[in-house]
C-alpha cells in the first residue's frame, strides 16, 4: 500500500511540472511588463521617450503583461488539463480534452446553483458573501477554488479515463465505447461534483483559510520547518506536491491587492507585481521561496566546489566539467538536482546538512524581510527580474548577496570537513577510481503482458507486419492505413480477426469492423507502443492451428452465399460462409461448441468453438418480423452442443409463406481463414465447409 501511495504521489508531482513549466515565461512577461510600464520606474531611469505612455515599446510591454496575467488567471484550467495528462495511462489527449470539458461543466453547475440560490444575477453578485469566496472563472462567476478546483478535475477525470477508456458496450451503443465514452462520463460525473462542491466547498474554503492563517502565525519556526520539509522531499520527487498548495492556495496566505482578495503565496506576489502603487512586497507570502536564492545561487555551488576539491587528483580532470556545469545550472536556473544527486545517495550525511542549512536560509530571508518572487526556480534570471529590477526598497535583494556569500562558505567548509573526516565516497573519491555513480543504468524494457491481444496481433499480421503500415486511423466503422507493400496484406488473417470486409486500393487499405473500430485502434496503438517488434514474429497468438471441419445443418442444397437475395449476406459484410436451401425444418449443430448468442425472435443464433471460431446461423430473410412465430428453439444460451444436436424444429411452410426467403445461412464471423466449400445436395452432418489453417 505504501509503494502504491508513493507511486501515485510521484505521478501527481510529475503532473504538476507541466503547469509549473509555463510559469517562467508567464512570470517573465508579467515581471518585465509591469516593471517597465511603471511610471515611477520609467522616470527614475529617464526613459520616458522610449517607454512612456503611447510609445511602441510601451504597447508591447503592456501586451506582454496582459499575456502573463492571463496565464496566471487561468492556472486552475491549466492544472486540470496538466494533471489529467500526467495521470492518464494511455490515450492522454482524450483525458486532456475530457478534463477541460469537466472543468467547464463543474463551474457551470456551480454558477447555475448560485443563480438559483439568489447569490448572483447574471455575473453580478447581488447577495452579500464573504470576500474572496467567489471569483470569475472563464467568464462566469463561480466559487473561488483556485488550482484545487483544477486538481480535483484532473485527478477525477484521469481516474475515469484509466478505468473506462477501453470500455465495451452493447453493439447498439458501441459507437460510444472506448475513448468516446470518457467525455460523456466526465460530463455526467462533474455535474454531480459541481453540486457537491456548491454545498461543501465553502466549509472546506473556511478550513483552508484557517490553516493558512495558522501557518502564517507560526512565525520563524514554521518557516524553518517548511524549508526543511521542502528540501527533504527532493530525492523522492514529492516536493512539488508539498509546496504547490502554499504557492497557489490559501494555505500559503490570503491578501487583498487592489480590492481583490488573492490566495496563495505566488499569486499574491504576482498580483502585487502588477500594482503600480506597491511600496514593498508581502513578507508573509514570499517567505516560502525567498530563502532558496541563497541555496541555489550560492550554497550548492559551494558544495560542488567542495566535492571537486575533495576528489582524488587523478579524478579531478574527469569530474571538473561535470561539477562546473552542475554549479552553473544551479546558479542560473535554480535546478539543483545535478548537484544534490551527486551526494544524496552516496553520502546521506551531506544531505542532512544540506536540508538543515536550507531551513536556516528560509528563516534568514524571513527575518531580513527579503521579498523576491519567482516563477520556476530561484536562479539568477528570476533574481534579476523579480529582485534587482523591482528595486531594493521593495525586495531587499541586497541581503541575498550578503547572505548568499555566507552560505557559499558554510556549504563549502561543512562539506569539505565531513567528506575528509568520514571518507565519504562523493564523485572522484571511489576506491576503484571509477565514477560509477554517473554510469547509465540499464533499463528494463519489459512490457505489459496483458497487451498481447490475439485479435490485435492478427490484425497486425494481416496488415503485413507493424512496419508495413502507417498513419493508422479510424472512422466510425473502419480502420484506415497507408501500406508500404500491399502484396503483404492477408485478407484471410484480417477476416480471422473479425473484419467484415477489406477494401484495398493501391497503397490505401480500409478494414471494416463496424462500430468497434475506434476501440480496436486504441488497442493497436497500445500494442505498438509497448510490445517489442521481435515479439510479433516469435509469439503471435493464433486462434487455432488445424483445419476446422463444419458439417451441414439441414438436409438440402448447399449454395454459394453470393446467391443470397440479401446484399448484406451476399457481399459478406458479416463474413464468408454458405447458403443452404432446406427441405425440412429440423436444423442441427454443425460442430461441437457453445451457444454464444440467441436472437430474441429466435431466428438466429451463434455457436462458439473451443478454438475461437464463431459461427452465425441465420434462418430465412426478413424473418425478424415473424417475432418468433414458426421457430421452436431447442437450445439455451451457454448450452454446450455436439455436432448433430437439434437446434431448431421450424415450421418451414409458415416461414415460406410469411418471409422473403426460407434459406439458411451459415457464416464464419470470427476466426476465419481460407475456406474450402462443398456445394450441392448434402445430407445433415456431411462436411460442407473446411476452414484451412
Amino acid at each position: 500500500m505504501k509503494k502504491k501511495i508513493f507511486g501515485v504521489l510521484q505521478r501527481i508531482g510529475r503532473s504538476f511540472m507541466l503547469p509549473i513549466a509555463v510559469l517562467p515565461i508567464a512570470g517573465m512577461f508579467l515581471g518585465i511588463g509591469s516593471s517597465l510600464t511603471n511610471e515611477a520606474t520609467i522616470a527614475s531611469l529617464g526613459l520616458e521617450g522610449i517607454l512612456g505612455t503611447g510609445t511602441t515599446l510601451n504597447h508591447i510591454l503592456i501586451l506582454l503583461m496582459s499575456v502573463g496575467q492571463t496565464i496566471f488567471d487561468n492556472l486552475p484550467l491549466i492544472f486540470a488539463a496538466s494533471v489529467a495528462l500526467g495521470m492518464a495511462k494511455k490515450s492522454k489527449e482524450v483525458a486532456v480534452l475530457s478534463s477541460i470539458i469537466a472543468f467547464f461543466v463543474m463551474h457551470s453547475t456551480i454558477h447555475s446553483l448560485l443563480i438559483f440560490d439568489g447569490v448572483i444575477k447574471g455575473n453580478e453578485i447581488v447577495k452579500k458573501v464573504v470576500e474572496g469566496t467567489l471569483t470569475n472563472v472563464c467568464g462566469q462567476v463561480s466559487l473561488q477554488m483556485g488550482v484545487f478546483g483544477g486538481i480535483i478535475v484532473g485527478l477525477g477525470v484521469s481516474y475515469l479515463h484509466n478505468r473506462f477508456y477501453q470500455i465495451q458496450l452493447p453493439d447498439f451503443l458501441s459507437f460510444f465505447e472506448g475513448e468516446r465514452f470518457i467525455p460523456i462520463i466526465s460530463t455526467i460525473v462533474y455535474i454531480l461534483v459541481g453540486f457537491l462542491m456548491f454545498y461543501i466547498w465553502p466549509t472546506f474554503q473556511d478550513g483552508i483559510f484557517k490553516f493558512g492563517q495558522w501557518i502564517a502565525s507560526s512565525g520563524y519556526g514554521g518557516t524553518f520547518v517548511y524549508g526543511i520539509v521542502k528540501r527533504a522531499l527532493v530525492p523522492f520527487g514529492l516536493h512539488h506536491v508539498f509546496y504547490m498548495p502554499f504557492y497557489q492556495t490559501a494555505i500559503g496566505g490570503t491578501l487583498e491587492v487592489n480590492g481583490v482578495l488573492i490566495d496563495g503565496a505566488q499569486n499574491i506576489f504576482f498580483a502585487q507585481l502588477a500594482d503600480p502603487n506597491l511600496k514593498h512586497f508581502s513578507v508573509e507570502a514570499t517567505k516560502y521561496f525567498s530563502g532558496e536564492y541563497m541555496i541555489m545561487m550560492f550554497g550548492l555551488p559551494g558544495a560542488a566546489l567542495a566535492m571537486y576539491r575533495s576528489a582524488k587528483d587523478e579524478s579531478k580532470k574527469v569530474i571538473r566539467s561535470l561539477f562546473l556545469s552542475a554549479a552553473l545550472t544551479s546558479m542560473l536556473t535554480g535546478i539543483t538536482e545535478p548537484i544534490e544527486f551527486a551526494f544524496i545517495f552516496v553520502a546521506p550525511m551531506l544531505f542532512v546538512v544540506d536540508v538543515f542549512l536550507a531551513g536556516t536560509a528560509f528563516v534568514l530571508a524571513h527575518v531580513l524581510k527579503v521579498t523576491i518572487g519567482f516563477t520556476f526556480s530561484c536562479g539568477l534570471i528570476d533574481f534579476l527580474v523579480f529582485g534587482v529590477l523591482q528595486g531594493n526598497s521593495k525586495t531587499h535583494w541586497v541581503f541575498i548577496i550578503v547572505g548568499g556569500v555566507m552560505y557559499f562558505f558554510l556549504y563549502y567548509f561543512s562539506f569539505r570537513f565531513l567528506i575528509k573526516k568520514f571518507d565519504l565516497k562523493t564523485p572522484g573519491r571511489e576506491d576503484d577510481n571509477k565514477l560509477t555513480i554517473f554510469n547509465k543504468k540499464k533499463m528494463d524494457y519489459s512490457f505489459d503482458q496483458s497487451l498481447l491481444d490475439p485479435q490485435v496481433q492478427m490484425i497486425i499480421k494481416g496488415l503485413g507486419g507493424r512496419y508495413n503500415f502507417s498513419d493508422l486511423d479510424c472512422c466510425i466503422t473502419r480502420l484506415r492505413a497507408s501500406l508500404q507493400d500491399p502484396s503483404l496484406v492477408s485478407e484471410g488473417s484480417l477476416k480471422q480477426a473479425g473484419a467484415a470486409a477489406v477494401l484495398l486500393q493501391g497503397n490505401a487499405i480500409q478494414i471494416i469492423f463496424g462500430p468497434k473500430a475506434s476501440s480496436l485502434k486504441t488497442k493497436i496503438d497500445d500494442y505498438l507502443n509497448n510490445v517489442p517488434a521481435s515479439y510479433d514474429e516469435e509469439k503471435t497468438i493464433v486462434y487455432h492451428t488445424t483445419d476446422v471441419e463444419i458439417g451441414n445443418i439441414v438436409d438440402g442444397e448447399v449454395l454459394p452465399i453470393e446467391d443470397c437475395c440479401d446484399d448484406i449476406f451476399a457481399h459478406k459484410l458479416l463474413g464468408d460462409g454458405l447458403m443452404i436451401r432446406p427441405i425440412h425444418g429440423l436444423v442441427v449443430a454443425p460442430c461441437d461448441g457453445t451457444i454464444s448468442m440467441i436472437y430474441p425472435t429466435k431466428h438466429a443464433l451463434g455457436i462458439e468453438l473451443e478454438n475461437g471460431v464463431e459461427i452465425l446461423i441465420h434462418f430465412g430473410i426478413n424473418t425478424v418480423k415473424l417475432n418468433g412465430q414458426g421457430f421452436e428453439l431447442l437450445v439455451k444460451m451457454n448450452q454446450k452442443v455436439k455436432k448433430g444436436d437439434l437446434l431448431w424444429n421450424a415450421d418451414l411452410n409458415y416461414i415460406k409463406e410469411n418471409a422473403i426467403d426460407d434459406c439458411l445461412l451459415m457464416i464464419i464471423t470470427k476466426g476465419q481463414g481460407p475456406l474450402e466449400k462443398n456445394y450441392g445436395h448434402k445430407k445433415s452432418g456431411e462436411t460442407i465447409l473446411k476452414i484451412k489453417r
